[in-house]
């Protein structure tokens, strides 16, 4: 079974709001063995939305539409589903009765363009909204199209406010789908790598996946990480799990150590277990990046059990002050180098008491360096790792802007200590 989902609302087609809905809507189909297979958002525009319901009706089974269902001229979702399918609509007594009494509840008298909210599609079924005075609908029709060919169609139609389509999706439209679908269970599984080439990934994974083409393969990249997410669905549960987890062990022995999370656990995540099952903790001495890697490892609950801090040794002075940093390598090599980073992380180490001291001093940009840094080009980055016994550095020449130099730094510097422990 397919499904799209429609988010109606001209706001959803501005930079100032985004459609989460669509979000929440996806895994609780999916948690009913549905697969989403196309979302569209439309604006407050009755041919717009008309067209978008009739081609979301000519290539899904399921058509769940958010939004739309208020008492203004623009709340259009009604007369659109009704034009695509060819249907009518009527005044139905009971939500009337409903929203008069709401009103009344609240000691308002009902403004006349409420009526337009009790308008219901010949032969739906009204679903109630105990958080709105918008009615969600529940449709289970034909639909022909343009081939001719009848299909039968579940179309849902839900407010757009978070707080009433959630609880309205999973009190009446899920219950109604589990009824009505036939009994199917989705699995799903991620790997997750870090610095590594998608296409290399791709092409070393891609002989492996290939065969399985009863397993939605995908391959996502960004922010320094692959991810590749498997999806099955299969009569039973044990099934779908089965046949997800044959398949992330077959990736999971081409890709080895580069994958460092097998069920879609976080870099930092890894990092911190890791560091949990060694008994050992972690210190950190940030230039470049400015606490974003210690934000990183404290966004994780009870990263304080061994992750003790870290410092932000901006300017030069802060490096010698806070980690002890030779004055003559700050001079003679500059802050952006192999010798303050090694420094850095020794100096880090030694004061906070850690196992492990880790730093990052770099050039992320816009303006470049001064004195000896003066001709270093921007996005290089120097990253030290200390565990007391050995200290080691990782040069790095990360293009892009001011953001993507720190991100990747802190990414790097995760993917080293991880390296390290294992």
């Amino acid at each position: 079974m397919l499904a799209e989902i429609i988010a109606i609302g001209s706001e959803m087609l501005t930079p100032h709001r985004q459609d989460t809905n669509s979000l929440y809507l996806t895994a609780g189909l999916n948690a009913l063995g549905v697969s989403v297979a196309f979302k569209t958002i439309v604006g407050d525009n009755r041919q717009h939305l008309t067209s978008a319901i009739g081609i979301a009706l000519s290539r899904a089974d399921i058509v769940v539409l958010s939004g739309g269902l208020g008492p203004t001229e623009d709340d259009l979702t009604r007369e659109c589903v009704a034009e695509a399918l060819g249907l009518g609509l009527h005044r139905d007594a009971d939500v009337m009765h409903a929203l008069q009494q709401r009103f009344a509840a609240r000691r308002m008298a009902m403004p006349p363009n409420n009526i337009r909210q009790t308008e219901v599609l010949d032969g739906a079924i009204v679903l109630q909204n105990r958080n709105g005075s918008a009615p969600g609908q529940w449709l289970d029709t034909v639909y022909g199209g343009p081939s001719g060919k009848v299909h039968r169609k579940l179309v849902i139609l839900l407010p757009g406010p978070p707080k009433e389509l959630k609880p309205l999706f999973d009190e009446e439209a899920a219950p109604r789908l589990r009824q009505v679908l036939p009994a199917y269970f989705m699995a799903s599984r991620m790997l997750r790598m870090a610095l590594i080439p998608e296409s290399q990934v791709d092409a070393r994974c891609a002989p492996i996946y290939q065969p399985y083409t009863d397993v939605e393969t995908t391959i996502l990249a960004g922010s320094g990480e692959i991810q590749l997410h498997f999806r099955c669905t299969r009569p039973t549960q044990e099934e779908a799990e089965q046949r997800v987890d044959e398949l992330a062990e077959l990736i999971e022995r081409e890709m080895g150590d580069d994958i460092f999370s097998s069920h879609g656990e976080s870099l930092e995540e890894i990092v911190l277990l890791m560091l949990g099952m060694r008994g050992m903790k972690l210190s950190v001495a940030e230039s470049c990046t400015g606490g974003l890697l210690a934000s990183r490892l404290t966004a994780i609950p009870n990263a304080s059990r061994v992750f003790d801090g870290g410092v932000v040794p901006y300017a030069n002075d802060q490096k010698v002050m806070l980690c002890h940093v030779p004055e003559d390598l700050l001079e003679e090599h500059g802050a952006v180098s192999a010798p303050v980073a090694r420094a850095m992380a020794e100096g880090i180490r030694a004061i906070s008491g850690s196992s492990i001291g880790v730093s990052i001093t770099g050039l992320a940009g816009p303006a470049g360096g001064e004195g000896p840094d003066a001709d270093k080009p921007i996005g290089l980055v120097f990253i030290g790792l200390s565990d007391g016994e050995d200290t080691q550095v990782k040069q790095v020449q990360i293009p892009g802007d001011r953001d993507r130099v720190r991100l990747w730094a802190t990414q790097h510097a995760l993917e080293l200590l991880r390296r390290t422990l294992e």
